[in-house]
């Protein structure tokens, strides 16, 4: 996604450990009282379609601010009206929450109604409709390449990114979250863009952010990081990097320098499956990421599925319904 940017507005009560004045980067900053300038201004930031804006009553505004950097922004969106569209997220995360008013997201058969309060995520690669009415609403957007980097210290990342969604965060994973978002805000004003301080706060926000939607990918083994897995790191590394090629055991064995019989039984120790079932479920994970980013309009199942060698489709579909709880054509239609 691209955004606009303004200069920062000044802030003179804040200042750096040194004394210097440190200004948070604003960047994105719209308002007006007309429908159309709230059409132009807001669509163009979210590739929207089809949009539609209404008054509710004679006083009609809105209002959009967003600091921070390409990794990750804090905005707030406020309108005294109804809006309603779709929008595209692309290459980022983004959590938003309504703290007054009114938002569906998804508007239709996976309509969700937002509470107040509660953080909804939507995932990099989706397209959704959404309406909303005399709302004041925050969000984050984090780079997918952020939320993956701090994946990796817990999980074996493959580049897919998913997120379990099927519970609604606790009260105490809510607070976290935005206990870390105050957080961020305020190392950002008090040492700016550069600082260390604000790298770590972005870190802290996508751990909280695992609090709500625990990311969905294989955790690693204890011990991961000692001598002794070396070798079965390096069959995992293999197998990632060459998830969307014929691979056979005898190619893992050989690339990461162990006998095919000690690569089985690494495997099975470490992760609880063999080197195959490992791929399958990496290839699983990058067939969902392709099927939610995927057009449906122009893209069936199949060819997804067979780019990441699923042939046989009646068993490709039984496997990802197990592993995702829908079948392939319903993360499609999304």
């Amino acid at each position: 996604m691209t955004v606009t940017t303004s200069a920062a507005r000044p802030d003179p009560d804040r200042t750096t450990s040194t004394g210097t004045e440190a200004q948070p980067d604003t960047v994105v900053a719209v308002s007006g009282t007309d429908t159309a300038s709230a059409i132009r201004d807001l669509a163009g930031l979210y590739a929207g379609r089809s949009w539609h804006s209404a008054p509710v009553d004679h006083d009609y505004w809105y209002k959009y601010v967003g600091v921070g950097d390409e990794t990750m922004s804090i905005r707030r969106s406020q309108m005294h009206g109804t809006l309603r569209g779709d929008v595209a997220v692309e290459d980022e995360v983004v959590v938003q929450w309504i703290d007054s008013g009114r938002g569906v997201l998804d508007v239709g058969r996976d309509a969700v109604a937002m509470q107040v309060g509660v953080p909804v995520l939507v995932v990099t690669g989706q397209r959704f409709a959404f309406d909303y009415e005399d709302w004041d609403q925050r969000l984050v957007h984090l780079d997918r390449a952020l939320v993956l980097d701090v994946a990796a210290e817990e999980h074996l990342v493959d580049g897919t990114l998913a997120f379990d969604r099927t519970t609604t965060p606790s009260a105490g994973a809510v607070r976290q979250w935005r206990g870390s978002v105050v957080g961020a805000v305020g190392a950002l004003r008090a040492e700016g863009a550069s600082s260390l301080a604000w790298h770590e706060a972005q870190r802290d926000v996508v751990r909280s952010l695992f609090g709500l939607y625990p990311v969905e990918a294989e955790r690693r083994p204890v011990g991961w990081g000692d001598r002794r897995t070396a070798r079965l790191r390096s069959a995992v590394e293999f197998l990632h990097e060459h998830a969307a090629e014929p691979v056979t055991v005898s190619d893992v064995a050989r690339a990461s320098a162990i006998s095919v019989r000690a690569l089985q039984e690494s495997f099975q120790r470490s992760l609880g499956r063999t080197p195959m079932t490992y791929l399958r479920d990496v290839r699983l994970r990058h067939t969902r990421d392709d099927l939610v980013a995927a057009d449906p309009g122009s893209t069936t199942v199949g060819e997804v599925a067979t780019r990441w060698g699923f042939s046989h489709m009646g068993r490709f579909s039984n496997e990802y319904l197990r592993r995702f709880g829908e079948y392939p054509r319903h993360t499609l239609r999304r």
